[in-house]
């Protein structure tokens, strides 16, 4: 067995404690202490460990209450439940909040050294994922739509309001979070499901070609034109049209579009023929149209129109809870298309997923999953399979000061306090602001400012 297993033992019995220390450094685990759950939700926080060995009476913070904050952070990380008394209830509820196993004491060491071998060799995130998605329910069909974090499940309970109505529905958000999958899930949920849903990418198209994609052409209207081409309006009629990007569309195109808004009806290019159509209009966008109607670039009264009901996709940085479901699914899905029996990801590799900021959102988790599967040769994905980026994201940064502010055989420790009260100030002295930007925890957030004489 590999000395880098890292577990930790919990248990406000000290004497215990020491022993199963002794115990398992025997069999070559690398052993850290908790004496209460408070302070092992804490270190789990901060070190992906392999394993926990948690009891389950404790005076502080329960077994039971650290094993689910733990298992929220990291569902990664199988955790083994000790108690003194032995009960069904309490064995089922560990169970149900995520425990991997339960034991019993007085321990039998050869069932504990054979639980904690199975439980390094397994994980239980297709569990995990399977249990949290059943936990919001089936409202809606979700279009592939993952997330189980609180503004997810704000944003599907808005869906479901929104997509039985006829609205007209703008999407906001950054790019690669996911807004066509939001638009997918829109129509298949109203009553224009059986119609069609048609897809235009504002910003892939120059402004004639844009017209013609929408509203259609007639034979010989322009260079090229060799026949009649039906627009997308046309081809959307009696379901829904997505405009992606739509703050891209330049300002002649954003005319034409509010009149078929208003009116809905519009010609072709080159036409005559005034054409009807019934399509439910979906915006979306990664601008500020606020901004970008100040700077003239989006006419507000396309904007008015537009705005009827605005939905925003968060960030993947901002529902960290979804990372691991999300990193699951698309492990599934690559491995079976490269034909690869993975299993997960090593608790080490998660907390990195997790720890990491995802400036190109699920776009870009997919894309290091699928990375990851190709080039992984194990039953889980490990820290050396992760993309560059994550793996040079540091916990704590080097601070941006002046060249003359750093001059030779500064301390490390002088530039790590330079980063955390520059950290600090930036976050308004909000500390746990402060300690998520810095990748730590509020409480080693707290021990430093003390170790360097700041006032917490």
């Amino acid at each position: 067995m590999s000395t880098k297993n890292a577990v930790l033992v919990v248990d406000d019995d000290r004497g215990h404690r020491t022993m199963l220390k002794t115990l398992l450094s025997g069999w070559r685990y690398t052993v850290s202490e908790a004496e209460d759950g408070a302070t092992a939700i804490e270190m789990a926080r901060e070190t992906p460990f392999d394993l926990v060995l948690m009891d389950i009476r404790m005076i502080k913070v329960s077994g039971l209450e650290a094993l689910s904050e733990i298992k929220a952070h990291n569902p990664a990380i199988p955790i083994i439940i000790m108690t003194a008394y032995s009960s069904v209830e309490t064995a089922v509820e560990a169970l149900k909040n995520g425990a991997y196993d339960y034991l019993t004491k007085p321990l039998d060491f050869d069932v504990l050294r054979l639980t904690m071998e199975r439980a390094m060799d397994h994980t239980h995130l297709k569990e995990e994922n399977r249990l949290l998605k059943a936990s919001l329910g089936e409202k809606f069909d979700r279009q592939n739509i993952i997330g189980n974090s609180p503004g997810m499940v704000r944003l599907f309970e808005t869906i479901v309001q929104v997509a039985p109505s006829e609205a007209t529905v703008l999407i906001t958000g950054e790019s690669g979070t996911g807004k066509e999958l939001i638009a997918g899930a829109i129509h298949y949920n109203s009553e224009r499901k059986k119609g069609p849903f048609i897809k235009v990418n504002c910003a892939a198209l120059t402004e004639t070609l844009l017209e013609s994609e929408l509203f259609g052409h007639e034979k010989g209207s322009f260079t090229g034109a060799h026949r009649r081409k039906e627009g997308q309006f046309s081809l959307a009629d009696g379901g829904s049209l997505f405009l992606d990007e739509v703050s891209e569309m330049p300002l002649s195109m954003q005319v034409k579009l509010l009149r078929v808004i208003q009116e809905r009806e519009f010609t072709r290019v080159g036409g005559e023929e005034v054409i009807k159509v019934d399509v439910r209009l979906i915006a979306a966008t990664n601008k500020d149209l606020a901004e970008e109607i100040a700077a003239g670039r989006f006419r507000k009264d396309l904007f008015y129109r537009l705005n009827v009901v605005t939905l925003h996709m968060p960030p993947l940085r901002e529902r960290r809870d979804d990372i691991p479901l999300l990193a699951q699914h698309f492990l599934k899905t690559f491995a079976e298309k490269n034909r690869k029996s993975i299993k997960g990801y090593t608790p080490q590799a998660m907390d990195r997923l997790l720890r990491y900021d995802w400036p190109g959102n699920v776009r870009e988790l997919m894309n290091a999953v699928e990375r990851m599967v190709v080039l992984s040769r194990a039953d889980y994905v490990d820290e050396s399979d992760l993309p560059p980026a994550i793996l040079e994201q540091v916990s704590v940064p080097v601070p941006q000061l002046p060249s003359q502010a750093l001059p030779g055989g500064l301390r490390l420790e002088e530039v790590e306090k330079a980063s955390i009260l520059q950290t600090l100030e930036s976050a308004g002295g909000n500390k746990s602001e402060a300690a998520r930007r810095l990748g730590i925890t509020r409480r080693t957030l707290h021990k430093k400012l003390k170790k360097y004489g700041v006032m917490p």
